[in-house]
């Protein structure tokens, strides 16, 4: 599909029909719909720390999980986790510890670098 573009103060910008904006646009509200949701601040504006410092692991792990094309059962099984384990991060009921973590981004960049050369 073509997309005419047009530059604008030296930035490129796709024009695309309002219908197919709209389109897109519910598809990326779907797809935030997927993820565990950000606590709401209280009457000061302040956040829940442990409770925001999960969800926004949790987010940011689902969406470099699925750019490596894994699903949560191979990247448990990478990782030498658990299934479950990972399930429980990415919905962020548990805070998982460094070490955790260390194992879960080194599975996800191992799998981006295989993608990446084919293998």
């Amino acid at each position: 599909m073509s997309v005419p573009t047009l530059t604008l103060n030296g930035k490129r910008y796709a024009v695309l029909e309002a219908t197919e904006y709209s389109r897109l646009r519910a598809l990326a509200n779907a797809a935030e719909d997927e993820f565990p949701p950000l606590p709401k601040p209280d009457e000061w504006g302040n956040y829940p720390a442990i409770e925001y410092a999960r969800a926004s692991l949790a987010r940011k792990l689902i969406r470099q999980r699925r750019a490596a094309g894994l699903t949560q059962a191979d990247l448990a099984r990478r990782a030498g986790i658990r299934p479950e384990t990972l399930n429980r991060i990415e919905r962020g009921k548990v805070t998982p510890d460094i070490a955790t973590v260390e194992k879960i981004v080194l599975a996800i960049e191992q799998a981006q670098a295989e993608a990446d050369s084919g293998a």
